[in-house]
């Protein structure tokens, strides 16, 4: 199959797989589908993409490669989200706040919504296809980077949502705020390693030495997650749900930690009531 059919197939398959996550999340009242639904679509169709599309030099060691971490990445990310979704009844913070705010309109807005969320999947498969159809021959040391960086990042991500998991568990910890291990180092680790996995595509794509100019279109998926993440549909969204449900603690751990990037914790302190 050549780039052009393929990209139209993902771009219907990703408007048709997040028109039915909205569906499903309207008739069961749990929003956590959708995020689940998008993470299985970016890694199914990213696989697909590596395996199924056909130019001339395909490396087919390297496009089993990139398919495989795709799958590994939305195996991991898709399930756990799924498991929590099916085990807590509490809606989405970033998902309640959409509904209050668009009220009676939420059922077509939502749609929409998940349709411009399909549009960044397409990005983010797109990075998958321009990894694995490099044409550089063998497996180099661009390669290998690029699996320790995604195994790095899912293996970062799973221990800051362990962490997280076992932090709510404990009674002791209610309306408390999670600073535990990778959470005393970033406010959103989990989104860190998130983004620090979307850079390995782009690390294989170009490959080392650089010779796969086209590589570059890599770079789409970890700018546009930076972006998304960061100020779009991540950190903003649910630090104005912490801060209107933890108040001056949050404020507190907002002052000592950074939002994205790992660091140690800063001396600051906030005062009580402001």
């Amino acid at each position: 199959m050549g780039i052009v059919p393929a990209m139209v197939l993902a771009a219907m398959g990703l408007a048709m797989t997040m028109a039915t996550a909205c569906l499903i999340a309207i008739s069961t009242g749990r929003s956590g589908w959708i995020d689940a639904i998008w993470s299985f679509a970016v890694g199914t169709f990213g696989a697909l993409a590596a395996l199924m599309v056909s130019l001339d030099g395909d490396n087919h060691q390297r496009q089993w490669l990139v398919a495989i971490i795709a799958l590994a990445w939305s195996l991991r990310l898709g399930f756990h989200i799924a498991i929590r979704t099916l085990t807590d009844d509490r809606e989405d913070p970033r998902y309640g706040q959409l509904k209050q705010e668009w009220g009676d309109a939420f059922r077509g807005r939502l749609f929409w919504f998940l349709q411009i969320q399909a549009g960044a999947a397409f990005l983010l498969v797109m990075s998958i296809m321009a990894a694995a159809h490099n044409p550089a021959p063998g497996l180099g040391l661009a390669d290998w980077f690029g699996v320790a960086l995604i195994v790095a990042a899912i293996g970062g991500e799973a221990l800051a949502d362990r962490q997280l998991r076992g932090f709510r568990v404990d009674p002791a910890n209610e309306g408390e705020v999670c600073d535990i291990g990778l959470w005393g180092l970033s406010r959103h680790p989990n989104y860190f390693f998130e983004w620090l996995g979307w850079t390995a595509y782009t690390v294989i794509a170009v490959g080392y030495p650089v010779t796969h100019a086209w590589g570059f279109v890599a770079l789409a998926g970890p700018v546009l997650m930076y972006w998304l993440l960061v100020h779009v549909s991540g950190i903003p969204p649910l630090e104005a749900h912490m801060l209107r449900s933890r108040g001056d603690r949050f404020r507190s751990y907002q002052a000592r930690v950074n939002a994205f990037w790992p660091g140690a914790p800063k001396k600051a302190v906030v005062e009580e009531g402001r």
